[in-house]
């Protein structure tokens, strides 16, 4: 092709010509200074000699890279055996130098080499083993009508008199134990077809729950387990300060809210993307969605919504089966949304956390809230369709979009900064509209002559007998009863600050009573209420779950709406089985010997061990005749009466007196 006119053609192109205006010019200058055409066979000689260059330079490179690809297999295993190598010598080391400071990493160690060697086995030898216990799966299943009501029976008998016996020590228990049932029956009479309920499903949940309980709250391992899991959390979120300091300074993050606890919400987000992208969060949520399953009998689809709620927010979880909403039951939307309810995101965890609230019950509470809730949806709203995913045995979950890890960490960083600005909205709105309350009910109350009427005084009076139910004391029921309704009304947000206060407070060693006004609860209500709260199920978090659903999936919005209102109800006593379960098995913390204490101490500051040991030592004074004696142990120490004095600077007895 040759040049017509001014136009560029692919001859012209080929020789590099680049503005339409010159190109006529230059190529008649080319030909008359270069000596026409045989100019330019020259070039292209030369042109060609430096590509012969280029392929002989490049072909080692081509040849490494055929080889990598016909190799790639091989090649991969080599690498992954040097690191594995590599890897063996480190841990060997570090057991070898101290093996006390190398426990964490032999137990993750164990429980990544225990699921490689289960995956290695089921993949190779799992169809022969399957094959060979047919005949022990068929004997099973023809024993299995009467075998089960022989285990049934034998569980409820275990649980009877294990409760017996631990009930005789506190009976303040059995109130917890009363109050679970009694909201399993409350929410047995909301069903919506009491007929269709599936109680394997809602036993299965319930025991599931319990054991998660007995063994975070009441086992050696369990307890150590979730207590340096917590303690790892919480100095994780630390590393926030690395980089909010760097951008608001110092003085900001250690004195203002929303510059202290709000960057650990956009750090969580980022690390929660990053193992979204190497697919750690979708092979741990899968693993948990199966047992919940193969134990309860529910469909793949809602199962796993549910354990993502476990780590992910009430908008997030349904991503997981974006595909699969649109040819859902009811049944299983209202599951899914009761999951959304009953649980709290990892990111608002990592806030609640640094309001000092613990985190080991913060992450048992939502552990234990999954097979609860599915348990307690199936009970509200049990299954009458017939669901197109029940015989499915597992479902496809993607690891997103992004291209590579730095890409992941951006977008988690990213898509923080709306729920930041959504929380800080939201605490702004709800605390002025509470303040905006509080001043009309005052406004009310004085027009009849009651003072100090709140709307957390009529929570505190309404939700009482509930918050006496879940286990908490009768001195503490009110206050707990106000967390319940800043929760509902408003948000968990609020009340988790409140409650953080109230165990500042306890902390500090304060006198529980100002006048009449209470200044914190017992540790056993402060546990019941950090289990009470532990889930999004509040007023406003109906339009976030409806919003969320919809717009993956508009056709049914009317469906959606007619189910959010049970879903929140089922949520909201979720929240409270969980802090039944709490009190039914909260252990008392051991205060220790106090004249040891009282012999270390300083009495420089208060703190709620010397309180508690004052007050038993208060309790131990007798004023008889204007002469001051003690009793029990405090008799025998020579410095009671000089820990009396200390105790008296802080606390007032009328044996200060």
């Amino acid at each position: 092709l040759e040049m017509e006119g001014n136009q560029i053609t692919l001859h012209s192109l080929e020789k590099g010509t680049d503005n339409p205006a010159f190109s006529f010019e230059g190529e008649k200058r080319h030909y008359e200074e270069g000596g026409g055409p045989c100019s330019e066979n020259q070039e292209e000689r030369r042109e060609g000699k430096v590509s012969s260059y280029c392929r002989k330079a490049l072909q080692p490179a081509s040849k490494a890279k055929h080889f990598c690809k016909a190799h790639a297999k091989v090649l991969r295993r080599v690498v992954l055996g040097l690191l594995g190598v590599a890897y063996l010598c480190y841990f060997i080391a570090a057991c070898y130098l101290n093996f006390q400071r190398a426990l964490a990493l032999v137990v993750m160690t164990a429980v990544v080499v225990f699921f490689i060697c289960w995956n290695i086995f089921k993949k190779h030898c799992g169809a022969k083993v399957l094959l060979l216990l047919r005949p022990v799966g068929k004997c099973f299943q023809k024993s299995w009508p009467w075998l089960k009501w022989l285990l049934w029976v034998a569980l409820l008998a275990g649980l009877i008199v294990w409760l017996a016996l631990d009930t005789g020590r506190n009976p303040e228990q059995l109130i917890s134990l009363g109050g679970f049932c009694f909201l399993v029956l409350f929410l047995f009479a909301c069903s919506k077809h009491h007929g269709a309920v599936s109680w394997r499903a809602v036993f299965w949940g319930l025991g599931m729950e319990f054991l998660l309980g007995l063994f975070v709250l009441r086992t050696t391992p369990g307890v150590q387990a979730f207590q340096w899991l917590g303690d790892q959390v919480q100095f994780f979120l630390s590393y926030t300060t690395a980089g909010s300091s760097f951008v608001f300074g110092n003085t900001l993050i250690e004195e203002v809210f929303a510059f202290q606890t709000l960057p650990i919400i956009v750090f969580f987000s980022c690390v929660m993307s990053i193992l979204y992208y190497l697919g750690v969060m979708q092979w741990l949520i899968l693993k948990i969605s199966w047992l919940l399953q193969v134990s309860m009998g529910t469909t793949p689809t809602e199962t796993l919504s549910v354990a993502g709620n476990i780590f992910v927010g009430q908008t997030e979880a349904p991503l997981l089966i974006r595909p699969y909403l649109t040819d859902m039951t009811l049944s299983e939307i209202h599951a899914v949304m009761t999951g959304g309810f009953s649980t709290i995101a990892g990111s608002v965890m990592g806030a609640y956390i640094s309001f000092g609230i613990d985190a080991a019950s913060l992450i048992a509470a939502s552990v234990m809230a999954a097979p609860c809730a599915l348990a307690m949806a199936k009970l509200v709203y049990p299954e009458v369709e017939e669901s197109k995913f029940k015989g499915k045995a597992s479902i496809h979950l993607s690891r997103g979009e992004e291209q590579n890890i730095l890409e992941a960490a951006s977008n988690g960083a990213a898509t923080s900064v709306g729920l930041v600005a959504n929380i800080a909205a939201n605490l702004i709105a709800f605390l002025a509209v509470l303040e905006f309350i509080n001043a009309a009910l005052r406004w009310f109350g004085e027009m009849v002559d009651i003072e100090g009427l709140s709307f957390q005084v009529i929570c505190s009076y309404v939700l009482m007998p509930v918050a006496f139910l879940m286990g908490a004391d009768w001195a503490d029921s009110p206050l707990v009863a106000e967390l319940l309704g800043i929760k509902i009304f408003l948000n968990e947000f609020v009340a988790y600050q409140q409650l953080a206060t109230y165990k500042k407070n306890r902390l500090m060693g304060l006198e529980e009573w100002d006048g009449n006004r209470k200044q914190w609860i017992s540790e056993r209500a402060e546990s019941i209420t950090t289990f009470a709260l532990c889930g999004f199920a509040n007023f406003s978090s109906i339009g976030i779950t409806l919003g969320g659903l919809t717009s993956m999936v508009p056709q049914r919005k009317g469906d959606f709406a007619s189910v959010v209102l049970r879903a929140l109800l089922t949520g909201i006593c979720v929240s409270m089985l969980n802090a039944c379960l709490a009190g039914l098995l909260h252990v008392p913390t051991q205060v220790g010997d106090c004249a040891v204490f009282f012999s270390t101490t300083n009495f420089s500051s208060t703190s709620y061990t010397m309180y508690t040991c004052c007050k038993q030592l208060f309790s131990s004074s007798v004023l008889q005749n204007g002469t001051l004696s003690f009793t029990g142990s405090w008799a025998e120490q020579a410095e009671s009466m000089l820990w009396l004095r200390e105790c008296c600077m802080y606390y007032n007895h009328t044996s200060c007196t």
